[in-house]
């Protein structure tokens, strides 16, 4: 088979499980909450489509918030998050999510520098809140590099049909390439935990980004029965943040 066949059939046997294991998630009640994070460009949008693809409708919602309005910056930083947290047997997939605050708004000045450093005191104890009130929380993290992120960004603008992935954060995600990484050194830093870990995803390769990102769910939370012919996920495409990662080349500069 060529690779694109390859990859066909992998996606396909790896949707066939996560189908399987919703199938028992709903069953048995859980509560599952994905955040998926990352430079622009970095591919979440195609990840999220992969895992949601075939996912049971009613009991899956994708989130991707707009702007807060004026009341909504009054409230709680987390609250207009947490109306959105899944009841029993559903699944809901952030795309981007209350990490706002600690990237664009960081980088864009859109938050003011105590609220920046109250969330990343706050978050820590807010997703042990959901952990231990038994929601499954999973923190993806997309990566790629500079190049690459400069080639996607003009592939959109020269795409009629990618029109509305296009956005005025796009223009300066270049130039502000170096404040973003130091953004995402501290958040990952000081928001990695034992209870809600981040996970990193080397996503210069769309398609082995999406494949190990389905992978590691699948190896995560399904029983053996359905991880059967499942291949491991590739540590090379992903892995569990640790801080040698920011300098040993695994994550961006």
């Amino acid at each position: 088979m060529s690779k694109l066949e390859d990859y066909e059939a992998e996606l396909r046997d790896l949707q066939l499980a996560l189908i399987g294991l919703q199938k028992q998630a709903i069953k048995d009640g859980w509560k599952t909450v994905t955040l998926f994070e990352g430079r622009d460009a970095a591919g979440k949008d195609g990840a999220i489509a992969r895992l949601t693809e075939h996912a049971h409708r009613r009991a899956t919602r994708v989130m991707s918030l707009p702007t807060p309005s004026d009341r909504e910056r009054s409230e709680w930083y987390f609250q207009r998050y947490v109306r959105h947290l899944p009841a029993a047997g559903e699944a809901v997939v952030f795309n981007r999510s209350w990490y706002n605050r600690a990237g664009v708004e960081r980088v864009m000045g859109f938050s003011t520098p105590q609220e920046q450093e109250q969330f990343l005191r706050d978050v820590p104890a807010f997703e042990l809140m959901l952990v231990d009130n038994g929601i499954k929380l999973t923190k993806f993290w997309l990566d790629i590099d500079q190049d690459t992120q400069a080639e996607r960004l003009k592939a959109r603008r020269d795409e009629p049909l990618k029109a509305f992935k296009v956005s005025d954060l796009d223009a300066v995600a270049q130039a502000k390439w170096d404040d973003y990484s130091a953004a995402r050194d501290e958040m990952l830093i000081r928001t990695h935990s034992t209870p809600a870990p981040w996970v990193c995803v080397r996503a210069d390769h769309k398609k082995a980004a999406r494949l190990n990102i389905l992978r590691w769910l699948l190896h995560v939370s399904a029983p053996k029965k359905l991880l059967k012919g499942i291949p491991q996920p590739d540590p090379e495409v992903i892995f569990r943040f640790e801080p040698a990662a920011l300098t040993d080349g695994r994550l961006a500069r």
